[in-house]
């Protein structure tokens, strides 16, 4: 009589469970666009969703804290004139998170660690380079203020978000609509999928396609019948695919292994309401005294409900085995660094005592190369500033120069009022 070989691996009894109803957020307008990405985007320190905005685009963002019912007249991020489509946060500054719109421009925005009194209306920096819709955003994993965008025109862009310039165009690798961009671990190549049924492999510095048209795929796993799109998470640090139909009801995650047959089925989470979207916590925003490896951010109608994937052990100590060294929030490259052929692997943290996210750090854009790059707003030549007549070079020195003032004057109230704020909960803490 043959006895059946349980494979082992300490992910095999991964189970997910929903948080409770008071961890939820409720009240929030999900947009109801139709567009493939994931519409929710969140880091250790805020969740960000894509919502229902009249007169264009916008999206909510709130501190990972503020669970419960939201506020109708919560300030929202707005400035697009059409549909956000994407929003992706910078994996080196939890304050600053980028958004691309049906309006075909991309804007960079910081997020104060205070709640706004009013929308956010003002961007750092807006990026104007596609000509059609702009649906895909993704920073560079190890290079700092590197952006990449994809848009209807069928072509990749990549910024540097620190001086508004573009680094790189790729705008004759695909004859068809973009549909995903994903970077490798450090950044020095991208894999895309495209309406041609095609997965390209692409180093994006020598503008070249290295790998096309794989023959035969190592493992071919039998999903479902259902049609909608499939939101893939993988974590590197567990080697699981976490695989989220947009419109199902279930997340399903599979181990990836070096040998035969590769993919392994580990189980499904399933739950009665489907899914119009999902975000990803990056490793050092979850709680390692639980045991968890992953958190889901999953978006209903009205509200988004926290999904929790852990590994059950009986030992309170922190788990070596299922936390090793993670990317942390330090880039490793300068962007003209990686534009001239440098790599460098993440810079890695310890999650043994747990993550503190880094207090607010302000994005510093160089307004110079902004200013002279700036493409023009219509078929017009928009005048540079050294073609303008001295006087208006001199009004627009002015501007800059009140504007600076403006900002060093605002960042000084912000801080006085912080410095309040730590004040007054003193004094709360102190009559308990």
């Amino acid at each position: 009589m043959s006895r059946r070989v349980v494979r082992q691996s300490k992910f095999r009894h991964v189970f997910g469970q929903a948080a409770k109803a008071d961890q939820a957020y409720e009240d929030i307008r999900v947009s109801k666009v139709t567009w493939d990405s994931s519409f929710c985007a969140v880091n250790p320190k805020f969740l960000a969703i894509i919502v229902e905005a009249g007169g264009g685009g916008a999206f909510i963002v709130l501190p990972l804290a503020k669970t419960g019912r939201v506020d109708k007249n919560y300030p929202l991020v707005t400035g697009h004139t059409a549909p956000v489509l994407d929003i992706d946060w910078c994996p080196h500054n939890d304050n600053v998170i980028a958004s691309a719109s049906d309006d075909t421009t991309i804007m960079v925005w910081q997020i104060p660690d205070y709640t706004p009194m009013r929308n956010i209306t003002e961007p750092i920096i807006t990026l104007e380079g596609h000509s059609k819709r702009v649906g895909i955003l993704s920073w560079h994993p190890t290079a700092r203020n590197v952006l990449l965008s994809a848009g209807g025109d069928n072509v990749i862009i990549i910024w540097n978000v620190g001086t508004g310039e573009v680094l790189l165009s790729l705008d004759d690798m695909h004859p068809d609509v973009i549909h995903s961009v994903c970077w490798n671990s450090n950044g020095s190549l991208l894999a895309t999928t495209c309406k041609d049924k095609t997965l390209r492999i692409i180093d994006p510095r020598k503008g070249q396609v290295v790998a096309n048209n794989f023959e035969e795929p190592v493992a071919l796993q039998e999903m479902d019948t259902s049609n909608g799109v499939l939101l893939p998470f993988y974590d590197p640090d567990s080697s699981i695919v976490y695989l989220c139909g947009k419109g199902d009801s279930s997340i399903r995650y599979f181990e990836i292994t070096d040998e035969p047959p590769f993919v392994h089925y580990l189980n499904t989470f399933s739950s009665k309401e489907p899914q119009r979207g999902m975000g990803f916590m990056p490793k050092r925003g979850l709680d390692v005294s639980k045991c968890e490896i992953a958190r889901f951010y999953k978006l209903h109608e009205r509200k988004c409900e926290p999904i929790i994937m852990t590994v059950p052990r009986k030992s309170d100590l922190f788990q070596d085995d299922l936390y090793p060294d993670t990317p942390g929030p330090e880039p490793a490259l300068e962007a003209d660094e990686w534009l001239s052929g440098q790599d460098a692997e993440p810079v890695l943290i310890s999650l043994r005592d747990g993550y503190v996210p880094p207090k607010h750090r302000e994005l510093r854009v160089t307004k110079r190369n902004i200013l002279d790059l700036r493409p023009p707003s219509g078929p017009r030549r928009s005048q540079s500033a050294s073609d303008a007549p001295l006087s208006q070079q001199h009004t627009l020195e002015t501007l800059l120069e009140e504007i600076k003032a403006l900002r060093e004057r605002v960042q000084a109230q912000e801080q006085r009022i912080t410095a309040l704020e730590n004040m007054l909960c003193e004094l709360v803490d102190g009559t308990d």
